[in-house]
């Protein structure tokens, strides 16, 4: 059998301004000048690779002898990646094989051809590359602007049309009954005590189901904890995304707690990292739906499940119920509790010394018994004090108003600001410098005693509780225990003869 012309056809999209099938094939067919030919057709596939089912036939059929030339339309019908249509090349060199594109007249049987046919795939892998560019940017801008990018609605909420500025678009408006398995959801998370598990069995318990009747499971319950679009965004929310190494598109005035938020990847967001965890350099924008949330039951939530996760990592010992919370000062290392085969029984050590690290400490070992009752007696003193302080002042103080987070914000947003002009200054600049950073920073600390002053008289709701725990500390697990330090204790720091208790009160 003589080898015989392939005809190639591609179309991604039916659209009006696209060249059809049938008619890249009748330009394709006027080349052949009469001759026998065949045509491979992939409709419905971009050009950006070759996993094509009638392209993978055509290059199966010309190792096979079969094809002696190929024709297509225009050159980026077949290839549109300078790698691709390289790697395509050298096979039809391999099996002698012409290739020519009707419109564009290159014809490899040519030098010039072959070279103006080179040139051409550079300029279609520019211009696929310029149209992915303007849909990133286009896509980026809109999503900043807060308008609904498509995708998945959440659970709680529904669509509705609507316009913003001047643009058709669509809103979230709760849908009645998913909002209140919503609200349920972040009410029952936020008590200290309650597990996703526990979450997830009540919703069961109590007749709520997922989208579609399907049970509800702890992972999708813990992605609805850690979504912002369901929270009232203030300026707690804001300094939260701050601190995480968020991008935050808005400026902090717009953070008055009213709207919810919308999370997107970020341009140089690391897309190795898991994003419903990592929160650095992921877009935090303003969205034009109403928050359900408060941020304070939100923060509490999404914090909780930021410390499970870390607990969860550690993989917590149950040598000592202070396991993961002791750290040595000098050198950041974790205290280990070790099991000794005499009469100590069980002691701890930095194990940063104890593996020659880095520890420029003492290095000196604690026996546990003593440590934990130490820390005991602490905890002891630091619910009667809290209890005292509960008990003698005002049960709580007038929430701090948002302008003066905000003011606050956009005080380190100008101090910030001001170093970066340092480096160029001369010197009656840098005097300005200095002097507005001192100005500044006065009406910080005043602001912040402020904040201070108001949040002062703030109460536990869970303080009896954790109180009747320490007092019947003998008949807990070390779970139970484990538990309670994770409530009260942020970290113990060890440096040298000196214990420095962070309280999470």
């Amino acid at each position: 059998m003589c080898p015989i012309d392939a005809l190639y056809a591609r179309q991604s999209l039916d659209k009006k301004d696209s060249i059809s099938i049938e008619n890249q094939l009748e330009f394709c067919k006027y080349e052949t000048r009469g001759a026998e030919y065949e045509t491979y057709i992939d409709k419905g596939f971009s050009g950006k690779n070759m996993n094509r089912p009638a392209f993978t036939k055509m290059m199966e059929d010309i190792k096979a002898g079969k094809i002696k030339r190929v024709i297509v339309y225009k050159l980026d019908r077949i290839s549109r990646s300078i790698l691709d249509f390289s790697n395509m090349m050298e096979i039809f060199q391999e099996y002698n094989v012409e290739f020519v594109s009707s419109t564009e007249k290159f014809d490899t049987s040519t030098p010039i051809g072959n070279a103006m046919l080179n040139i051409s795939i550079v300029f279609a892998q520019l211009e696929r590359e310029t149209i992915q560019k303007r849909v990133t940017d286009a896509y980026a801008t809109k999503s900043q602007k807060g308008f609904y990018m498509g995708g998945r609605v959440p659970y709680g909420f529904q669509l509705e049309d609507t316009i913003i500025n001047g643009i058709h678009t669509s809103i979230f408006v709760p849908e009645p009954e998913e909002m209140a398995a919503i609200k349920l959801i972040y009410k029952l998370y936020s008590d200290p005590d309650m597990t996703l598990g526990a979450v997830m069995r009540e919703l069961l318990n109590r007749g709520f189901t997922e989208k579609r009747g399907a049970a509800w499971c702890t992972a999708r319950i813990s992605e609805i904890l850690r979504n912002p679009v369901y929270v009232k965004a203030d300026m707690d929310i804001y300094n939260f995304f701050e601190s995480q190494g968020s991008n935050l598109i808005n400026p902090a005035s717009d953070f008055i707690g009213t709207n919810g938020i919308f999370l997107y990847k970020g341009l140089n967001g690391d897309k190795t990292k898991k994003k419903q965890y990592d929160l650095v350099d992921r877009d935090v924008v303003i969205a034009p739906h109403k928050g359900m949330i408060d941020s304070a039951t939100w923060l509490k939530c999404r914090l909780k499940l930021m410390k499970n996760r870390q607990s969860a990592r550690t993989n917590k010992g149950k040598r000592t119920w202070l396991a993961g919370k002791i750290k040595c000062k000098k050198c950041g290392y974790a205290y280990t509790a070790i099991i000794a085969k005499t009469k100590a029984g069980r002691y701890l050590q930095c194990s940063g010394s104890r593996y020659s690290i880095k520890c420029k400490g003492a290095g000196h070992t604690i026996y546990a018994d003593v440590f934990e009752n130490y820390v005991l007696e602490e905890i002891k003193k630091q619910l009667s004090k809290f209890k005292y302080l509960s008990e003698e002042l005002e049960i709580i103080a007038e929430p701090v108003e948002n302008a003066t987070k905000v003011r606050i914000a956009e005080i380190d947003k100008e101090i910030e600001s001001l170093f970066s002009k340092i480096v160029d200054a001369n010197k009656t600049l840098m005097n300005y410098i200095n002097q507005r950073i001192d100005e500044l920073d006065t009406e910080k600390r005043s602001l912040q005693e402020e904040m201070v002053q108001a949040n002062t008289n703030q109460t536990s709701s869970k303080i009896d509780k954790i109180t009747d725990y320490v007092e019947k500390w003998e008949d807990l697990s070390i779970d139970d225990k484990q538990r309670v330090a994770d409530i009260l204790i942020d970290k113990i720091l060890i440096d040298e003869d000196v214990i420095e208790i962070i309280w999470n009160l």
